[in-house]
């Protein structure tokens, strides 16, 4: 297992804004940290996750005149960072950019999860959602999901499906579909969304499920035919790719996702705070348009409310992993 650190910082300049927007919102300052932020961003530099934190972490340290650290941990999959949040101090001064695996995917494929995504954590706000995306060559016979889904039934175990990698949200989007449309498909792990899209692109595989933002270069170039979108709705980056649940599988959704949690047994107001600041943040039309350009739905959510999503995940999941029989490598 590799580690890796990385700091970035953000500041605020507008000295006065943080009395005025104490005032004027009716929160107290003390529900605030008491000192800078670090945000354990538990995935590499320059990686989609890193990116919404920078974006998102920006808006609310200008907003609560605090800095606030983007610290790059890595390693295992998200498990190194999201393992020193689930031990650090519940003073609010150390937060997590979770995602669905190191909340989900993560605990359920390991064999003694070092940490509970519910019990371990203080869940905050829901940030954005990503879908993934049905990928096949522009040279495929299946143009939408429907001619995909009777080509694999006639031929069943012929075809094979990428991934980024095993346990990773596009690998779930293709046991689902395997799962939901009752066909069979021998999943290819890759070490990345690249060299799966290069197979793909060169024909080694016939069918990909990538996550939406990575994928998006090769959509707009026509490299790669996008036979449909993961989630209910239609991606606001890419409204006139259909959805999976609008071509036979209503019932089908998965999608990847960045929320903010905490160490357990954080303050409750500080809580409902930071997640009020993140919430705004969020929901700044800036910060709203460029996440939507990095193929995200913006969402800012409740304390309460991401707590039932990452149960209702856990609860989804658990079953479809255990199927496929997936497990930490």
């Amino acid at each position: 297992m590799t580690t890796g650190m990385t700091r970035r910082h953000f500041g605020t300049a507008a000295i006065a804004a943080a009395s005025l927007l104490s005032s004027r919102s009716g929160w107290a300052q003390e529900d605030l940290p008491k000192g800078p932020i670090t945000l354990v961003v538990p995935f590499a530099a320059g990686g989609a996750t890193d990116v919404v934190s920078r974006h998102v972490a920006k808006k609310v340290a200008e907003q609560i005149n605090q800095t606030i650290i983007i610290e790059n941990v890595t390693g295992a999959g998200g498990v190194v960072g999201a393992t020193r949040v689930a031990k650090a101090k519940p003073d609010g001064q150390t937060l997590l950019m979770g995602t669905i695996s190191t909340h989900t995917i993560n605990p359920l494929m390991a064999k003694q999860p070092p940490y509970d995504p519910v019990a371990d954590f203080t869940a905050i706000s829901m940030i954005v959602t990503v879908p993934n995306v049905l990928l096949v060559p522009p040279t495929s016979k299946a143009t939408n999901v429907k001619e995909l889904i009777a080509m694999l039934k006639a031929e069943p175990g012929k075809y094979s499906y990428g991934s980024s990698g095993v346990g990773t949200p596009p690998n779930l989007s293709g046991e689902l579909m395997k799962t939901m449309a009752g066909v069979k498909m021998e999943h290819v792990p890759y070490r990345g969304g690249a060299p799966a899209m290069n197979d793909l692109i060169g024909g080694q595989i016939p069918i990909l499920f990538d996550v939406l933002s990575g994928a998006a270069p090769f959509i707009k170039a026509g490299t790669a035919r996008a036979l449909a979108v993961t989630t209910k709705k239609r991606a606001g980056s890419f409204p006139d790719i259909p959805t999976v649940a609008e071509q036979g599988l209503p019932d089908y959704e998965t999608y990847t996702w960045n929320a903010i949690f905490g160490p357990p047994g954080m303050p409750a107001a500080m809580t409902e705070r930071l997640s009020a600041e993140f919430r705004k943040a969020t929901l700044d039309a800036d910060v709203k348009q460029r996440l939507i350009e990095l193929s995200g739905e913006p969402v800012g959510s409740t304390p309460n409310q991401l707590s039932a999503q990452v149960r209702a995940e856990i609860a989804k999941w658990g079953p479809i992993i255990q199927a496929a029989g997936l497990k930490a490598e």
